[in-house]
């Protein structure tokens, strides 16, 4: 039986409005601070809802008179809040971090970042030690990271005198190597069993800074985030009670937009360097100029960029990032943004975080018990 126009338009007007609810439902339901794995993955397509929006509201005001004026209007507002918390990643924004020239990043203070979520199950071991000895990084992290994947990249990893591993079939596997000095190295699980994170004092020239190695678990079907946000709001406590510099790399899980990502920043003094300069999208590798940055490199105010890239897609989900930085105090205190502080909201935020945690894992280990 074929169905009349006036049936198929009434069912595409029914759609666009049940988009513009799905849109509109999502884009308030990422303004809360609900943990659930179902809200939470509503803060990582930002820019995709953004021109979902934008689509869906010009659509109904051309072909739905009855949806005019207010729920194209409403979708425009929801347009504008969600421009607002992608707008730092844009080139539209202040940098937080100074950028040098390539030439004043060869003293002793300088170093190259390597940093990779690998996909347990890719095997193209060959692309990523061709990418390892391309860069050839003072540091290097990789992630989900088996045994196969410590044997694959052993012969990458006698270029490096210091190393911390962790070898795991979860795809929570971690790899840490520098040729820099480093001292006072350790893995720890400092939210998750077998979810480890890493810690270690490196020197580059004549100065000692603390570096931070993260990989927490992401929102997921069943997987809400408090032990996510317990990993990274414990990391950035860390850091702040640190005297020295400090830069924190790894996959976090989570987006530069949101608030437990904000709330990082704040509580450790950090500053974001892709700030003023771009997303940096790291996933999916395949479709980066539709996807979301998922891998960090943050930085205290002592360091200054010479250079930051995300790197090609090379077998994994996630593309790598690579950044030349340089532990230059002067440079960074005369030329950086000034770190937001965490304030008594922010340190209370941070305190919910961890009791919704502590919470969580008593009542994993009572329905263990049980």
């Amino acid at each position: 039986m074929k169905l009349p126009a006036a049936a198929w338009k009434s069912a595409g007007l029914w759609l666009l409005r049940g988009l513009a609810a799905l849109l509109a439902a999502g884009t308030l339901l990422s303004a809360t601070d609900f943990n659930e794995w179902w809200i939470r993955i509503w803060d990582f397509p930002r820019l995709q809802i953004l021109i979902a929006l934008v689509a869906t509201a010009a659509a109904l005001w051309m072909v739905d008179r009855k949806a005019r004026p207010w729920l194209p209007v409403f979708l425009v507002a929801l347009s504008i809040w969600q421009v607002y918390r992608i707008f730092p990643y844009t080139a539209l924004a202040d940098p937080e971090v100074m950028q040098i020239a390539s030439t004043e990043a060869k003293t002793p203070g300088c170093f190259t970042v390597l940093s990779f979520n690998v996909l347990q199950s890719n095997r193209a071991y060959d692309r990523t030690a061709k990418l390892i000895r391309d860069v050839d990084p003072d540091i290097l992290l990789l992630m989900e990271t088996d045994r196969a994947w410590m044997d694959a990249m052993a012969p990458m990893l006698k270029r490096y005198p210091s190393q911390l591993h962790r070898p795991l079939p979860n795809t929570y596997g971690m790899i840490f190597a520098t040729r820099m000095p480093m001292r006072d190295g350790s893995v720890q699980d400092i939210a998750e069993p077998d979810t480890p994170s890493m810690f270690a004092t490196l020197r580059a020239g004549k100065q000692d800074f603390r570096m931070v190695a993260l990989h927490p678990r992401p929102p997921t079907v069943g997987q809400d985030t408090e032990e996510r946000d317990a990993e990274i709001v414990l990391a950035a406590n860390y850091a702040r009670s640190l005297a020295m510099p400090v830069i924190a790399i790894g996959d976090f899980n989570d987006v530069a937009w949101s608030d437990t990502t904000r709330l990082f920043q704040e509580l450790g003094g950090f500053l974001d360097p892709r700030i003023g300069r771009g997303t940096y999208a790291t996933f999916p590798a395949d479709m980066t100029w539709l996807g979301w940055p998922l891998d960090y490199l943050f930085v205290t105010k002592e360091f200054v960029v010479a250079d930051m890239q995300v790197g090609p897609a090379i077998g994994s989900d996630h593309r790598p990032v690579i950044a030349r930085l340089c532990l230059n105090p002067a440079a960074g205190q005369a030329g950086n943004a000034t770190p937001r502080t965490a304030g008594s909201d922010e340190k209370q935020d941070a305190a919910e975080v961890l009791e919704e945690y502590r919470d969580d894992t008593a009542e994993d280990r009572n329905e263990q018990g049980d």
